[in-house]
């Protein structure tokens, strides 16, 4: 089996995601039936933490435990790292130990060249520029609640973070489409959301168009980790890029809505639609665990048939 990573969302053909959300789903199947799957039981994790976490620390270390590996965690301040060691060198000393590494770290390019100095699969866990594993989540949710992303239109409401690029990078790779709204001085960059063309996706100045005969809504923090010194001007700036039920109601009628959390109710969301009938965000969150151990198992074993 070649060395593969997951650094980005394009970094797979739409022909394997499509074996990954098969097996996120029997992996699920599984655990909802509390029947042991340990594919991994000699495996070890390790996960690496520049930037906090909740979703993405629980779901990674609970899916390893889960699948009988092991996991080390390593805050970044605990390491060598926070000493000045070069990335490349605890790249290359790490991954003699390990079998798989997943980090959660600022630039893009950090992870690109602890990934070119390893030996084993590294997964991005969230960077600055790009959050795979959301929207590998993201994509299993919506094909469990409304099949193939196909053809479908998706809008992102709000800031052009590390999660829209991800969307939009996905759109490319499945073939759905994704309008996008965001305040004039927060619109994608194009290149460093790593697009090949603009055929997947359309800008609109105005969060009502943009949502109009969605298949899905979503939005995010309008201030991303790394950007706190910019919260109140994102405030002002962001005020009417709200997800209200107004918005929701020129969605499509049965139009999910996601959010990849931790959610500010009144601010990017309402309470009226995270906690309505549109919302899948606690299904969402879960399926972290159950995409990512998807994920795992296929850089580790290749692809499993059963």
């Amino acid at each position: 089996m070649s060395l593969r990573h997951y650094l980005q969302f394009n970094d797979f053909s739409a022909e394997e995601y499509h074996h990954l959300f098969e097996r996120a789903a029997i992996i699920k199947a599984r655990f909802k039936r509390y029947e042991p799957y340990l594919p991994l039981h000699d495996r070890t994790l390790a996960m690496i933490f520049e930037k906090q976490s909740t979703r993405t620390r629980v779901s990674f270390e609970a899916g390893m435990l889960q699948m009988g590996g092991s996991v080390i965690n390593l805050a970044s301040h605990e390491t060598q790292i926070s000493r000045g060691e070069p990335i490349e060198d605890v790249a290359r000393v790490i991954t003699r130990m390990v079998d798989l590494v997943m980090i959660r770290t600022y630039e893009q390019t950090i992870i690109e060249r602890f990934a070119e100095h390893s030996r084993v699969p590294v997964i991005n866990g969230l960077t600055n520029e790009y959050h795979p594993c959301q929207i590998l989540a993201d994509i299993f949710t919506f094909i469990e609640h409304r099949g193939s992303m196909s053809g479908k239109t998706v809008a992102w409401i709000g800031d052009s973070n590390n999660v829209c690029n991800t969307w939009l990078q996905a759109a490319e790779v499945l073939n759905f489409n994704v309008h996008v709204s965001t305040p004039p001085d927060y619109a994608v960059e194009p290149e460093r959301a790593g697009l090949y063309g603009r055929l997947h996706y359309e800008e609109f100045s105005d969060p009502i168009d943009a949502v109009r005969n969605a298949d899905l809504v979503t939005t995010d923090v309008w201030t991303s980790m790394g950007f706190e010194a910019e919260n109140e001007e994102r405030k002002r700036d962001f005020e009417d890029w709200c997800v209200d039920a107004e918005m929701m109601r020129a969605a499509k009628p049965d139009a999910l809505f996601m959010h990849c959390l931790p959610a500010h109710r009144g601010e990017e969301v309402t309470a009226e639609v995270i906690d309505g009938p549109h919302s899948v965000v606690w299904d969402e969150a879960e399926n972290r665990l159950h995409a990512q151990k998807a994920l795992m198992e296929m850089l580790l074993l290749g692809r499993i048939k059963d």
